[in-house]
């Protein structure tokens, strides 16, 4: 069973969605024990990172996600469910859960559109078990203003261009994370999904 964590923010939806046309079991939970019982977790939204942290310590989510990440559970990080693993946001001048080292920035004026929201691409820094039969020339759906920027730089998986380049993936153990929409990307975003619901959170 795949855990989608639910701590109010939006997309929970058709992250369920997309896992059920795969055939793939999932529920949407905020329950503690739900979370640390799945064999997989995806920590989707959207949203902003103060309301969601808030959220997230609130009601107690904050220990369930690091105490999953630490046995070594396969994690899945969409959008603002990665942004919020990262340690600060400059939104909200957030704290955030600290996964991974480095800040997640607004994207400066450089006269492109903010949000950038659309399709665009991903240049593959590493391999990575769940970029398995994923080409570089496929696109993905993207809406966000802010994006990750990480300390360590063998964090990043793939590098998107949008008048500068950013991290649109990062892994660190048995956590993959996209700021991209998987779930909303058509066949190349779902074989993404369908490569998580058989990783052994290894690579």
């Amino acid at each position: 069973m795949i855990a989608i964590i639910d701590y109010r923010a939006g997309n929970l939806r058709s992250v369920q969605r997309a896992l059920t046309h795969l055939g793939l079991p999932c529920t949407i939970t905020s329950q503690a024990s739900d979370i640390a019982a799945a064999e997989r977790v995806i920590f989707p939204g959207v949203g902003a990172a103060g309301k969601a942290m808030e959220t997230i310590r609130e009601i107690g989510l904050d220990r369930t996600i690091h105490e999953v990440i630490e046995r070594g559970t396969p994690f899945l990080g969409i959008c603002l469910g990665t942004q919020v693993i990262f340690t600060a946001s400059e939104e909200d001048t957030a704290t955030c859960l600290g996964v991974f080292p480095g800040t997640v920035r607004r994207f400066p004026v450089m006269g492109e559109k903010i949000p950038h929201m659309g399709w665009n691409t991903l240049r593959h820094v590493r391999s990575h078990p769940l970029l398995h039969g994923v080409d570089e020339s496929a696109w993905f759906y993207f809406v966000h203003s802010y994006y990750p920027d990480p300390s360590e730089a063998a964090d990043v998986v793939t590098l998107t261009s949008y008048g500068m380049e950013f991290a649109s993936a990062v892994s660190r153990g048995n956590v993959f994370a996209t700021q991209f929409h998987p779930e909303k990307s058509g066949a190349p975003g779902l074989r993404i999904l369908e490569n998580f619901s058989r990783w052994d959170g290894k690579g």
